[in-house]
């Protein structure tokens, strides 16, 4: 898929968000987008969902002071359901995601239509640049730039540019999104994955490239934590229905770390100690990376926790995922 001689020079760019309950964050965010080094033009879209704080009127505020600012309403306050509706009303024929709370360095627009244009590409992306405020918050963060939290995709851990399945958020051309018929609402969780599937079957290139970065908030408590990672691993499941074959081992092995972990403790409980070995030096695995990962004393007593946390949610996720979760039928 190749880029239409009408895009190839772009006068704006039409950045995206689905916002919820982004009270904290979204004016930074904003003045993120609006401080790009980007020479074209740039309309900011805010697809607002039912938030419980001040995230509207926060939105509306920005929208009065700045004539960039879009706010459209997005009832279900469903990410996929925002980003068709900002998609729908915009402008330009580049589209930049972000979320709420997230955050973009100055030249990431300016970069990202570069790499776009120069690589053929129908949607590039970087680095998701996890970073926490508090204690906990930074340790989840190292857990989340570490291959034993998430895996080796490069969005998480960095590595060199070039083609890849998934890119983190992404900026988009408008005419290959709408090719293939937008985000599919009935995700709730890994529209970004499952999209970029269906762009790459259509003959698109997803680029990664590390020059580009996105700040990222982590969960703050164990409690959303926990929520996150088993709602990560219920919609990869829907995805690996879907899509035979796009199973592999990184995803299979948190539900098989806790098969092995119940099944270790439950052996041990009702048979004899030496069945909780497994679970043991599974353990003791986790305890030594952390004293790797962790950039602190702080972080290396957390980070256990925290990787037991995100491991053993996705696998309780993925292997309780229901057939229901999405309708089958096209």
């Amino acid at each position: 898929m190749h880029i239409p001689t009408n895009e190839a020079k772009v006068n704006g760019v039409s950045v995206i968000l689905p916002v919820l309950n982004e009270e904290r964050y979204l004016e930074h965010t904003v003045a993120a987008i609006l401080s790009q080094d980007f020479l074209g033009e740039i309309e900011v879209i805010l697809a607002i969902g039912p938030s419980k704080d001040r995230t509207l009127e926060i939105a509306q505020e920005l929208a009065q002071e700045d004539q960039r600012i879009i706010v459209v309403s997005n009832p279900t306050g469903r990410t996929a359901a925002g980003l068709n509706i900002a998609i729908a009303q915009s402008q330009f024929p580049i589209i930049v995601r972000v979320d709420g709370h997230s955050e973009i360095p100055k030249g990431y627009i300016s970069v990202a239509v570069e790499v776009l244009h120069s690589t053929g590409a129908v949607n590039v992306g970087g680095l998701m640049d996890a970073q926490g405020i508090t204690g906990f918050e930074k340790s989840v963060a190292g857990a989340m730039r570490s291959p034993l939290g998430v895996g080796a995709s490069r969005f998480h851990t960095g590595g060199t540019a070039g083609s890849v399945d998934t890119v983190y958020l992404g900026v988009f051309l408008k005419s290959a999104l709408v090719a293939v018929g937008g985000f599919d609402e009935r995700y709730t969780r890994a529209q970004d994955w499952e999209l970029n599937y269906r762009l790459r079957s259509s003959g698109g290139v997803v680029y990664f490239d590390p020059r580009l970065h996105v700040v990222y908030r982590p969960r703050p408590t164990f409690k959303a934590l926990a929520k996150q990672y088993f709602e990560y691993g219920r919609w990869r499941r829907v995805v690996s229905r879907r899509y035979a074959g796009t199973v592999n081992l990184r995803y299979l092995a948190p539900p098989f770390a806790l098969l092995g972990t119940v099944t270790s403790i439950a052996m041990g409980v009702l048979f004899a100690p030496i069945f909780f070995l497994p679970s043991a030096i599974y353990l003791a695995f986790i305890v030594f990376a952390a004293a790797g990962i962790g950039s602190s004393l702080g972080e290396k007593v957390r980070l256990p926790a925290i990787l037991l946390t995100m491991h053993l949610s996705w696998g309780l996720g993925f292997l309780t995922s229901p057939r229901t979760l999405v309708p089958q039928s096209e």
